[in-house]
């Protein structure tokens, strides 16, 4: 059977068929904008829900590392090391023996010590006796001094006294009543008693100066124990200093972790020879590793000490969740105390978004359970809506 033709249409129908397809496609057109602008503003206004009620009240960054107050062995004796008792990684509590240092010299120096102390106690036990010896001589040096006066007297009385008997035979000499002899023998009396009278004073000056210089002895001895004891005397101090500093420098022999932590960058071996200041190794204290949080200065307008922040290490993943405070903040950016700052006060200036460090304390039950290493890579979120 032959099949029939379509109908054919008019130019009337045509265009009323094209006009109401046109007019199908028209409003399918209407509804996908339509579904689009509600699709649009959904996400706009879930986008806006999430940064009032959730992002806004957030700080993140995964620009943060964790760090640590190391603490640097040094040696403070020039020495050979005669052990080295740890090795790297090695835990160690505070006071535990890492190096030792050959002690020969520290020993010697404080036997001398002790020998120079037992010498300064026994001089200044000798100037407290010498005391009273000088005041003795004193008393001995005033006695002199008063027989010397009575000599004196003794020897004027007898030049008195020869004056006199010269003067009476002088005036009848010239009578003959006395002989030239006899006059010779008093004028020759009268000489010897001047001569005793000078003999005398220049005895009763030497006693006198004798007195003078015991007097100036026992000053200056006194001088050297004044309101002072044996034990506080200075120049037992002084040795009883030297010998404690050489007791020091024999204690530092044996040197001792500063701190709790792990032993990092040792540097010594036995045999070396090591100087004042020269670093043996370091001492890292994991249990109190903080985490430094290198926030853009435009995430920090919220930003307070005291806010709670969760934590995740690259180390352990998101299952291990840790849980610090903000601390502080750093004094300056990243780029002020770098070793060559930028120089934006010239004119090739070119604005970028700074960096400042925030510090995060850890709780240290969570590092305990899961310790962390300075340098790691930490995940950070502050929450500043507290």
């Amino acid at each position: 059977m032959a099949e029939r033709d379509p109908p054919h249409l008019n130019a009337a129908e045509e265009v009323q068929i094209d006009e109401l397809a046109a007019a199908k496609t028209k409003a399918k057109r209407k509804k996908l904008f339509a579904v689009l602008a509600g699709g649009v503003a959904l996400i706009g206004g879930g986008y806006y829900a999430m940064d009032l009620l959730v992002w806004s009240h957030h700080a993140e960054t995964d620009n943060a590392y964790v760090g640590a107050d190391v603490a640097q062995v040094t040696s403070q004796l020039a020495a050979p090391v005669s052990a080295v008792l740890v090795e790297d990684t090695q835990q160690v509590r505070r006071g535990d023996v890492l190096v030792r240092l050959d002690d020969t010299d520290a020993k010697i120096a404080v036997a001398n010590a002790e020998a120079n102390l037992a010498t300064a106690i026994r001089k200044v036990q000798g100037l407290h006796a010498t005391d009273a010896g000088l005041g003795a001589q004193i008393a001995a040096r005033a006695a002199d001094q008063g027989k010397a006066s009575a000599a004196v007297a003794a020897a004027q009385a007898d030049l008195d006294k020869a004056r006199i008997d010269v003067q009476r035979r002088q005036s009848v000499a010239s009578t003959g009543a006395v002989s030239q002899d006899e006059l010779t023998t008093v004028r020759t009396a009268y000489d010897n008693a001047a001569a005793a009278l000078r003999a005398a004073q220049a005895a009763q000056a030497q006693t006198a100066a004798a007195r003078m210089a015991a007097i100036g002895d026992r000053d200056a001895n006194r001088a050297l124990i004044a309101n002072s004891t044996v034990d506080n005397n200075p120049e037992v101090l002084a040795a009883r200093a030297a010998l404690q500093q050489a007791q020091v420098d024999l204690s530092r022999t044996v040197i001792r972790a500063p701190i709790d932590g792990v032993v990092s960058k040792r540097q010594v071996q036995v045999g070396q020879r090591v100087q004042p200041g020269s670093l043996l190794m370091t001492v890292v204290p994991v249990q109190a590793a903080y985490v430094d949080a290198n926030f853009k200065e435009v995430e920090l307008k919220k930003v307070k000490p005291g806010q709670p922040v969760t934590l995740t290490s690259d180390l352990y993943g998101d299952d291990v969740v840790y849980h610090g405070t903000v601390t502080g903040f750093s004094g300056g950016t990243g780029s002020a105390f770098a070793l060559v700052p930028a120089q934006n006060a010239t004119g090739n200036w070119i604005k970028v978004v700074q960096r400042l460090p925030v510090r995060v304390a850890l709780n240290r039950q969570e590092l305990a359970a899961h310790p962390l290493r300075v340098g790691l890579s930490m995940n950070v979120d502050v929450n500043v809506s507290k």
